[in-house]
């Protein structure tokens, strides 16, 4: 059994071709017919993977990619590679903009919510967690994030290059969310207006109230429309928010030119709204350029951030290796502790007869203990090595000897039952 990611993202795929797969009505219904023993799944504004473990994983992967037409788009990692992967990942050395910090906190958040979807097992939970640790590890050792760019101030830098200078434009921000409070924070200071609307508004009102911004109605969107020389649009809404037919009435009464940035997947705003005349529609794709430039600035951070992982990924691959090895170590101890507390008691009925009350029974347990803590230390250390020199047939040895004799026979059904976290990063990696 194995641990494998299939991994869609700004690399390779256009924000159409991640929208149209990265919805779990469409993909999870798919997943359901593959052998997943647990899987979990990251979708961001410019990013789409599947993180799953079971038997031949990277043909399963394969075919995957396939039947959600990602074949030329998407990327498999396996193994430990695959570790390594979301390790980058985490720590923002993958992100379009590199070093931001955004990402971390949503694989968290999508952690969770494969958890309670009951997707999630404790292997992949593992791998996670270690993954979140090293990103903010990363963060916190190197200056890969200061001063970074986020997908929402890299929004605004476009708006900027586009038209010169914001200073004295108004900007109408859609989305009150995450996303659409980096836009605010970003651009709030150089314009001369900006304008928020959500669809509840409430939390509109509460992110201008905070910068000094104006809340409007979202059902009155195509008014705003008409006055602005900026939209930036980052809802979570799962269909387009702003149409065509939207702007084009809006655009009948203004004559300058409207700028539209959308940052959301999906896409807020249909596509075809960038015919209209004097309308500058730009999306995710079009912050390549800026990603590149932020990407120059952060070079050295992302070696330092690289050597990082490379050497957490030893240290988990030993801590996996030990996971394994304390399965035959327990076992072996807990069946000897199953006879301590019988042979105290029939010792304790010999010693009762030469005058020794109860108070003796604490200290032959605590020699019985000590007894087999000495016996089996050196036995102790010998799974210890075999398992971080590989030798699993020892340690499958000492499961069939010292555990409940249900040690599979084939080598699928051994990686199946308690033999997992080896198999994590035993696997042949591909890239």
């Amino acid at each position: 059994m194995e641990l494998g990611c299939l991994s869609l993202s700004h690399k390779r795929a256009k924000v159409e071709e991640i929208e149209r797969v990265a919805k779990e009505e469409y993909f999870l219904p798919i997943l359901s017919s593959y052998p997943f023993q647990e899987f979990a799944y990251i979708i961001t504004c410019n990013r789409f993977e599947i993180y799953a473990i079971g038997f031949a994983i990277y043909e399963n992967l394969v075919k995957l990619s396939k039947e959600l037409g990602i074949e030329k788009l998407g990327e498999i990692y396996v193994g430990e590679n695959c570790v390594r992967h979301l390790m980058r990942v985490c720590a923002g050395v993958e992100s379009m903009i590199v070093g931001e910090n955004e990402i971390l906190g949503q694989v968290k958040s999508w952690l969770l919510k494969c958890e309670k979807k009951g997707i999630v097992g404790e292997n992949i939970q593992r791998v996670f967690n270690k993954a979140i640790q090293v990103g903010s590890k990363i963060r916190r050792e190197t200056e890969i994030s200061k001063g970074a760019l986020s997908i929402g101030s890299a929004a605004v830098a476009l708006a900027e290059k586009v038209l010169g200078s914001l200073n004295g434009k108004r900007v109408l921000i859609v989305g009150a969310g995450e996303m659409g409070e980096l836009v605010a924070k970003a651009i709030h200071k150089d314009v001369e207006t900006i304008l928020i609307a959500n669809r509840t508004f409430s939390r509109a009102e509460a992110l201008a109230k905070r910068l000094n911004g104006i809340a409007v109605r979202f059902d009155k969107l195509q008014d705003y429309l008409k006055i602005c020389d900026v939209v930036i649009s980052a809802t979570s809404a799962p269909h387009i928010v702003i149409s065509r037919q939207v702007v084009e009435n809006a655009m009948k009464e203004r004559e300058k030119k409207l700028v539209i940035i959308d940052i959301a997947l999906p896409r807020d705003v249909e596509d075809s709204v960038r015919e209209l005349k004097n309308v500058e529609l730009f999306t995710i794709d079009d912050l390549r350029a800026i990603s590149e430039e932020n990407l120059k600035r952060r070079e050295l951070e992302v070696k330092k951030a690289e050597e990082i992982i490379e050497r957490e990924l030893e240290q988990f691959r030993i801590y996996l290796k030990d996971l394994e090895a304390k399965k035959a170590i327990d076992a072996m101890y807990s069946l000897a502790g199953k006879f301590v507390d019988e042979e105290v008691e029939e010792l304790y009925k010999k010693l009762s007869k030469l005058g020794l009350n109860e108070e003796v029974k604490p200290l032959l347990r605590a020699f019985a203990i000590s007894l087999i803590k000495k016996f089996l230390s050196e036995p102790t250390l010998k799974l210890k090595l075999a398992a971080r020199n590989g030798n699993s047939e020892l340690i499958e040895a000492i499961l069939k000897i010292f555990g409940d004799g249900n040690v599979p026979e084939s080598a699928n059904e051994k990686t199946a039952k308690g033999k997992s976290e080896r198999v994590i990063l035993g696997s042949k990696a591909e890239s």
